[in-house]
């Protein structure tokens, strides 16, 4: 169960592009595993941004002097972010979690491959601890615009039996994308499971890839999440469930994480008309 707690901000840093915010949350640690994501408000108790922001969590630590602490990365795009990126230590903020289903995890030892884009690869961290406990071997492979856009290298340095880096302009690693790589660290690494997170064009390349060699995937999605905990429908995607059937989902609830080879990548911000309760001209499928 999600817990609801007035926090306050711990530490908030600048980290390439990006910022990383250290919030006192007591209570959500102790529940939280990778994959799980926090919702925060943003723009203070009379602010009429009135829909949380939500964030996959970086780190946890539920023991120490605060009491339990949650970290997550964050980029400025708009003026709730904006303002979230002003916060300073003692601040007050109100966050809910963890949300979510998180990571499904190998029972046995197997060969993983982690694919973050971006900020995107904060989930994938704590990810890759939780697989090295579990005696997986471990492939990460970091992709981003720029060297600034890049996160957690040294973190996947000291995560990782390997770390490969693209960037589009070159800036850092090998120039262009994480699809061009992937195939080789593939067949290196002899992948067993694939899991990944970033933009949604990365995400649909990486499943891509991984079907062709009928590599099990888990994607972790980045759609806009406005309530968190499913209710206003803003953040619902066509997949395919067990029964073969297409269902319009909640990423918030639902997810964020799901099979790579589930979602109908072609039908994004759409309603497929095949899809279980879709209005057609005759009336509901």
């Amino acid at each position: 169960m999600p817990l609801q707690v007035t926090g306050e901000v711990l530490s908030i840093k600048r980290v390439g592009a990006y910022q990383a915010m250290t919030v006192v949350a007591p209570g959500i640690p102790a529940l939280t595993r990778p994959g799980h994501f926090v919702a925060v408000q943003v723009g203070g108790p009379e602010s009429s941004m009135l829909l949380r922001r939500a964030f996959a969590i970086y780190d946890v630590k539920d023991r120490g002097v605060y009491g339990g602490t949650v970290e997550f990365v964050f980029a400025v795009h708009g003026k709730g972010t904006a303002w979230l990126s002003a916060r300073r230590p003692q601040d007050d903020l109100d966050v809910v979690g963890p949300l979510g289903k998180p990571f499904r995890l190998p029972k046995n030892p197997v060969s993983v491959t982690l694919v973050g884009g971006g900020y995107g690869s904060a989930p994938l961290l704590p990810l890759a601890a939780a697989l090295r406990e579990r005696g997986c071997r471990v492939d990460i492979v970091l992709g981003a615009g720029s060297a600034d856009r890049l996160f957690g290298f040294l973190d996947a340095k000291r995560l990782g039996d390997s770390v490969t880096v693209t960037t589009d302009d070159g800036s850092i690693g090998q120039p262009g994308r994480v699809s061009d790589v992937l195939p080789g660290v593939f067949d290196r690494s002899r992948t067993d499971l694939v899991y990944t997170c970033g933009p949604m064009a990365m995400l649909r390349a990486v499943s891509d890839l991984a079907a062709e060699r009928a590599i099990p995937c888990q994607v972790a999605v980045e759609e806009s999440m406005a309530c968190g905990i499913g209710v206003c429908m803003t953040c619902v995607l066509p997949v395919v469930g067990d029964d073969g059937l297409t269902r319009m989902v909640r990423s918030c609830v639902e997810g964020p994480v799901f099979l790579g080879d589930r979602v109908r990548w072609d039908e994004l911000g759409t309603v497929p008309p095949d899809t279980v309760g879709a209005i057609t001209a005759g009336g509901h499928t």
